[in-house]
């Protein structure tokens, strides 16, 4: 079975031209489900996640029961994408799409829903026998996996499945990092810089110094560690009250993460505390509170897991070169993993994701779809 290069191509264009930044996905969402009605989908169903999610809608799941006795799989793609994604037009150049350089392609994710679609697409034309499956297309992706966490695992029928959303091509990724999310107040205490600068406590200058001696960048092989954001102070004129710092710890070893991320709650915890006031004159004394939030847990699949085994085999039937790889960011795979549902992530040949230079080429989304239908089809287990 082939797909429709053509097909294929236009329903790629017709996607990554519906806007769809994170939290405004219902138009897309209204798209799919219309598509999957004209293939005669068993079950078309938005769940009610917007309310946790502020969405302007849900996460939609799509099953089709199939005729073959096997068991059944699961294929995951988000609808959100980053900004700008306001007025994409998308360019074609042979069979290299790109956007015309003042938006985002949208081929993250729109690549993997657009090889799902013309997979079944292909199906219902040839009336091939294949097993159950089921899509889920997320929210919220871009912004913290909301979808994927709001999603209720117990409305699958399938247990195994794989996340159609990996940069690159001929990859699967097994391996991701758990991330830790930290959020560091830093309180000083307010004053008149030029009249009375020793009655305060200088935020800005006690949030450097903790930060001064922190780990940061890649800590080892498995785990890295970085501040994105700082905020803080009103004006020149004012010793500075409050900074807040924001950071991240990453890392494939639980016990890492946990010893990194208590070693920088520590260090700026002991910055605070030994605080000396220079002057004397300070009408108060800093404080620092640390919290901690996981992000998403781990994910580590072993080689010998069955849905490895089923994408290795049907790589093998399309002639397609699979390597399984580590990544170092974190998608909606890593929530499913936590949530009982073994999931490996799919490259579909997307490159420079994120960038007005994002393209994606026709090959690799014909090859992406042609692994999906020997998925579908073709692997006996």
């Amino acid at each position: 079975m082939e797909p429709d290069a053509e097909r294929l191509a236009q329903e790629f264009v017709t996607l990554c031209e519906i806007a769809s930044p994170s939290r405004s996905e219902a138009g897309l969402c209204r798209r799919l489900q219309e598509r999957f009605k004209e293939l005669h989908a068993d079950y078309i169903g938005e769940d009610r996640s917007a309310k946790e999610t502020g969405a302007d809608c849900g996460n939609l799941l799509v099953r089709f029961k199939g005729t073959l006795p096997r068991p059944a799989i699961f294929f995951a793609c988000h609808m959100d994408t980053v900004t700008p994604a306001q007025g994409i037009r998308v360019q074609r150049r042979g069979d290299l799409f790109t956007s015309s350089g003042d938006t985002i392609l949208g081929g993250d994710d729109k690549s993997g829903i657009a090889a799902c679609i013309e997979a079944m697409r292909v199906l219902a034309d040839t009336g091939a026998p294949h097993r159950p499956v089921e899509f889920v297309f997320t929210t919220c992706e871009e912004i913290g996996l909301l979808g994927a966490k709001a999603f209720d695992p117990k409305t699958l029928m399938a247990r195994e499945g794989y996340a159609l959303d990996g940069s690159g091509f001929g990859e699967v990724i097994t391996r991701a990092p758990a991330m830790n999310r930290l959020t560091a107040t830093v309180s000083g205490l307010a004053a008149h810089a030029g009249l009375h600068p020793e009655w305060g406590v200088n935020a800005i200058m006690l949030a450097a110094k903790a930060l001064a001696d922190m780990p940061c960048g890649r800590i080892d092989d498995e785990s890295t560690v970085n501040f994105g954001t700082i905020r803080g102070g009103l004006a020149t004129n004012i010793v500075p009250d409050q900074v807040v710092i924001e950071g991240e710890v990453r890392s494939h070893n639980p016990k890492t993460l946990e010893q990194l991320s208590r070693a920088i709650k520590d260090r700026f915890v002991d910055t605070g505390g030994l605080w000396c006031d220079p002057s004397g004159e300070a009408r108060g004394r800093p404080g620092i509170a640390v919290q901690i939030e996981q992000e998403f847990p781990a994910m580590r699949l072993a080689d010998d897991a069955p849905l490895l085994c089923r994408i290795d085999q049907a790589a093998g039937l399309v002639q397609m070169p699979l390597a399984h790889t580590a990544s170092g960011g974190g998608s909606d795979a890593n929530i499913f993993n936590g949530k009982g549902l073994a999931t490996a992530v799919v490259a579909t040949g997307m490159t420079n994701v994120h960038a007005t230079d994002e393209q994606l080429s026709l090959a690799d989304l014909q090859a992406l779809t042609r692994l999906v239908l020997a998925l579908l089809t073709e692997v006996p287990f």
